[in-house]
This record gives structure tokens, sequence and C-alpha cells, in this order.
């Protein structure tokens, strides 16, 4: 089982690359979110990858980082979605935007996926809103301290681990403890801050 290559990029398009590790080419498939993070054709590139293995076919997929990474293997346990269309929904919106849209039941901006119609908008969200949500749970439990550094730093770090950038994350944490009283909960300022990235 392939989980990780580094090597030399030998060929690159926004739907694969062909990643040469020691003389030895490997085709990988990916989403237009991890092309635009590739460096040069001919430079030295590291992806995270998935390893799809059925009984006629294998099929590698990389990603630019573990976050991607973990938003495909959720997506692709949901009814309907096999890999390819995984891909496709990474490819529609960046990884933080689903993983928003997921959790704020937004399926208008789900559907404007390509691929992706109503009912499997509706099918994501309910399979995985408590997925993405139990990530954050069980990692940040309530700190009973009041808005204190430390709990803005988990808040982020938890929007971190769903894939939004620290920037943004720490400017939605900030904005979230000004206009709200989170009473030391982690999980509300989260919410909280997830409301602010998704406006």
């Amino acid at each position: 089982m392939i989980a990780y290559l580094k090597g030399i990029i030998y060929s690159k398009s926004p739907e694969q690359l062909i990643v040469d590790v020691h003389d030895v080419g490997y085709q990988l498939e990916i989403s237009t979110q991890t092309y635009e993070e590739l460096p040069a054709e001919g430079e030295e590139v590291e992806l995270m990858v998935y390893h799809h293995i059925t009984d006629n076919d294998q099929r590698l997929f990389g990603f630019s980082n573990q976050n991607e990474k973990d938003l495909f293997e959720l997506l692709i346990t949901v009814k309907g979605v096999g890999p390819k269309l995984g891909l496709t929904i990474l490819s529609g919106l960046p990884a933080e935007e689903i993983t928003g849209a997921i959790v704020q039941k937004d399926k208008a901006a789900l559907s404007q996926i390509t691929g992706i119609g109503k009912k499997t908008a509706e099918r994501m969200i309910l399979e995985l809103k408590d997925k993405i949500s139990e990530m954050v749970d069980v990692t940040y439990a309530d700190s009973g301290t009041g808005i204190s550094g430390n709990l803005k730093e988990e808040a982020v770090s938890a929007l971190q681990s769903l894939g939004f950038r620290k920037r943004d994350s720490e400017e939605a944490v900030s904005l979230a403890a000004k206009e709200t009283d989170i009473d030391g909960n982690v999980q509300e300022l989260v919410k909280k801050a997830l409301s602010q990235l998704n406006k």
C-alpha cells in the first residue's frame, strides 16, 4: 500500500501527474487544488497518497497535504461518492469551503460543484456533518477558562484540522470571540468562527 511519494515531477496536468521516484514513474490523479500547489516539472515534490485497489484496477490519488487527503477519505465514505467523484468535489471547492459548507448545512454551495446534485449534497451533509464535528469535539474538549490565548489557539488548531488556512482561522476566531460570549467552550468558539469563515 503506497501512502506517500517523494520524487521529481516528470509531467503534470490539472488532472494528473507522473512522479519519477528512483527511475520509476508513478501516475497519480490529483485535484486542481493540489495542482496549483505543485512546483514546476523537473522539481522535487512530496505528496500524500491514497492507494485505491479493486479486483480489476489500482489507482493512485495524490494530495499536497494531509488535510486534503483526510477530507478525500471522508468524502468517499458517502454513499454514491467514489474516488473519482471525491476528486471532482475537491477540485470544485477548496477543502476549507467544503468542510464549512457541510458543517453549515449549505446544500446550495455543495450543489454548485460539477457532478453534485441536490441529493448527493444532502447525503454528504447527513453522513459527514457529525464526523467533521467529532474531529473538533474529540480533540478539543471544553477548557472552562474563558476566552484566553490558549483557548483561541485551540480553536485555530481545530479549524486548521478542518483544512482552513492559519491566517484565516486566526481572524475568524478573533471576530467570533469579540461578537459572542463563548464562556470557555472551544466547540462553541469553533462553530462561531466557522460562521465567520462562511460569510
